[in-house]
């Protein structure tokens, strides 16, 4: 009877062992059909280099610290072109020509090499009709709304006839205010400036926000608020019998009066046709009038943040020198850019300015780097136009014009866009006139009515998935559908299966916080890079790859988007998390170089009985004939121990990793982030200075390096998972 216990006992055992040995298991579909992507390293796995104080060029391109940088693996770059999302001109070049003979007006870098380009700048548009956007944060204004009769907005004048072939009723131009809270709003005063409106219509918005949620409400036209013979100058319109809480009011311009504006020259050997195409305000105001006839204003009219906001369809790229309001941040020069070292030799993906500049300055732009025989990869085409409330036929009309002249240069050239900026859903915008919301879907429809879809040679957009003030781990349980579900989405849109779709700046949030130097960014970085090449993704660019230093963040935390702290010359300090991960994915899982890798699917079985996968896995065959496992603990708490197995469909057979078995962890043992002390002020000790102030500097303790090991593979072998960590396991398959 004892013996039988035994028994019993012993099988009890036996089974709970093969039910625990089943549930830690990463499946690994080597089928060769369903293989998901190929890809090789030196093409795909890329960084983001932007506008950065000069001092931090200075310093950051040097070869010390570059060394230190390419530690990371990354290998491509994507210069990132930020003065479109300030709203400036940028001077890529800082010598050029100016349209007016007097030295202002619409400028054109020029495309003679001569002295050596260190850094280029981004120059205030005077018309500017926004307010804030997505890129200004809270910096600038809007001159429709500046209590400035001699300032005022002007739309883009290549969005009319003259420069699209297209009537303007096809590119209509709009202004937007927006009053915060509804208020009563009865008539509205215009003063245009030339050239102005002759045909518009003034509405209003039915829903809660028609920037952020533009299929929540349809635009209204007031009662009285059609015009179909404006006269410019003043015009005080009444637009309903009874006033009514409002908060949106749009101007829709769909002719205009062609005069000219008043940079126009009284030389007609001068006249520049820009100058009179458009449309142009001075000033907006919106009230209520009285039985007397008296109009009331509830417009805040002032040169700064608290002005009432305005929102404008586009700007006019006119300015001149005197716009150039700092030179403290700089967008690197593309001399040194190239000749630093930090492209390592690659081509580069290089930007040119569309929203808020000209045709001619982006050929200026090919021309130069053509005469320094700079490598160049792809040319995005504008940056976050979706930001910038551009709506997707206007950029459709700019992309055209821009491709025309840059083909007209190199017709080899791989032109793209749009840069969309960090989003996790289709882009939907104000419906046209059949009904249609997607931002993509009408981009794409655009350059197939003109026969143009060749001048698309790939789709860009970013991704920043969290908001950079709520990041509860359980956040990153969320990532790898995130990806997946926005690849998913730009392909129902109507991007072509054969188009590349590429990453080309990201990092966990558009805001900087203290998360960005946890392990949780790391073990993001894992997840979000593997479930985008397993999604088909042919290109992606970490953000920012240059050391940077500290800055304010969420929850008044500060943060870094580059992977390192430095002090205050930028000397790097210690690395971060995302620099050890980065290496993880450049050096262990992949094979550095230009050999092709081929992705296949992997899951694990562990999760956290919510239906969360606590544990990802993303795996690639490389060159070297090795099968290179990436796995990802997402549990922040617990190890797990697993089994890794490969299952051929076609074959119908199993494998398991055979003989010595190179292991490369990352985990807390490896890395914790021990964040800053700081105090409360409740009022500013010092003009300007933040409430909360830090008194101790964060630092990383242990800060690495990435534990290596080995061990032999075989049917019963486990490997360990430690908790929060990235794991590379890599070797060759029994029997093949």
């Amino acid at each position: 009877m004892k013996d039988l216990r035994a028994v019993l006992l012993l099988l009890v055992e036996c089974f709970l062992l093969v039910a625990a040995c089943t549930a830690q298991t990463i499946q690994v579909d080597i089928t060769p059909a369903h293989s998901t992507n190929h890809f090789a390293p030196n093409e795909v796995l890329g960084a983001g280099v932007d506008r950065i104080p000069a001092a931090a060029i200075d310093h950051d391109l040097l070869a010390p610290t570059l060394k230190q940088v390419f530690a990371s693996g990354w290998q491509p770059v994507s210069y990132r072109q930020n003065t479109e999302l300030a709203i400036e001109a940028w001077h890529w070049n800082p010598q050029g020509a100016w349209s007016d003979p007097s030295g202002k007006g619409y400028f054109t870098g020029s495309a003679a090499p001569s002295e050596t380009i260190r850094y280029s700048y981004g120059y205030s548009l005077p018309h500017r009709g926004t307010t804030r956007n997505d890129g200004t944060g809270n910096a600038g204004f809007s001159r429709l709304t500046d209590g400035d009769l001699n300032t005022y907005w002007k739309s883009s004048p290549y969005l009319t006839q003259r420069f699209t072939g297209e009537s303007d009723a096809l590119h209509p131009q709009w202004v937007i205010l927006d009053l915060t809270q509804n208020q009563m709003v009865g008539s509205i005063r215009i003063a245009w400036m030339n050239p102005y409106a002759i045909r518009y219509v003034v509405q209003y918005w039915t829903g809660d926000d028609p920037i952020k949620a533009q299929t929540k409400g349809v635009w209204q036209t007031f009662a009285h608020g059609a015009v179909t013979s404006g006269k410019g100058g003043s015009e005080t319109i009444r637009l309903s019998d009874n006033p009514g809480p409002i908060r949106f009011v749009r101007i829709l311009m769909t002719e205009s009066s062609n005069t000219c504006d008043s940079h126009q020259s009284a030389d007609p050997k001068l006249a520049d046709p820009r100058n009179c195409v458009g449309y142009a305000i001075s000033e907006l105001y919106l009230g209520t009038t009285t039985a007397d006839g008296e109009f009331h204003d509830i417009l805040r009219h002032t040169p700064d943040q608290e002005q009432t906001a305005t929102y404008a369809s586009s700007v006019d790229p006119w300015h001149e020198p005197s716009d150039l309001l700092t030179t403290k941040q700089a967008q690197v020069g593309f001399d040194l850019f190239y000749s630093s070292g930090v492209t390592r030799g690659l081509p580069a993906m290089i930007p040119v300015a569309l929203l808020y500049d000209t045709p001619e300055n982006a050929a200026a732009e090919i021309h130069y780097l053509k005469k320094r025989n700079y490598p160049i990869s792809y040319v995005e085409m504008g940056e976050e136009s979706d930001g910038q409330f551009m709506v997707p036929e206007d950029y459709g009309a700019l992309y055209l014009q821009w491709a025309t002249v840059l083909h007209r240069i190199d017709p080899a050239l791989k032109l793209g866009g749009p840069s969309f900026q960090g989003v996790n859903k289709d882009i939907e915008v104000w419906p046209d006139a059949n009904g249609k919301v997607s931002w993509l879907g009408r981009f794409l429809d655009y350059l197939k009515q003109h026969g143009r879809m060749n001048d698309l040679a790939f789709f860009s957009f970013e991704h920043y998935p969290y908001d950079g003030c709520k990041t509860p781990w359980g956040t990153l349980y969320d990532e790898p559908d995130l990806v997946s579900r926005i690849m998913q989405a730009w392909h129902e849109d109507g991007v072509p299966a054969d188009l590349p779709v590429f990453i080309t700046e990201s990092n966990l949030s558009s805001a900087a916080s203290e998360t960005y130097m946890d392990m949780f960014a790391g073990v993001w970085l894992a997840d979000y890079i593997g479930s985008f090449l397993n999604s088909g993704g042919n290109g992606v660019y970490y953000f920012h790859y240059l050391p940077l230093q500290m800055e304010h963040g969420c929850n008044d935390s500060p943060g870094t988007f580059g992977m390192f702290t430095v002090d205050a010359n930028y000397q790097i300090q210690q690395p971060l998390s995302q620099f050890f991960v980065s290496q993880l994915i450049n050096l262990e899982w992949v094979q550095p170089g230009a050999g092709q890798h081929l992705v296949f699917p992997a899951k694990g079985d562990i999760d956290d009985g919510a239906g969360h996968a606590l544990v990802t896995a993303y795996a690639v065959k490389r060159p070297d004939g090795q099968w290179s496992v990436m796995a990802v603990n997402r549990d922040q708490q617990n190890a797990h121990r697993v089994r890794i197995w490969f299952h051929d469909r076609a074959g119908q057979d199993a494998g398991f990793f055979s003989g010595p078995v190179e292991i490369s962890t990352f985990g807390k043992n490896q890395y914790q982030w021990h964040p800053v002390e700081t105090r409360f002020m409740a009022h500013s000790e010092h003009a300007g200075e933040q409430p909360v102030v830090a008194i101790t500097k964060g630092t990383a303790e242990p800060d690495g390096p990435v534990l290596r090991s080995t061990q032999s593979g075989s049917t019963d072998a486990w490997y360990d998972l430690p908790a929060a960590s990235v794991v590379v396991v890599r070797g060759k398959i029994a029997g093949r």
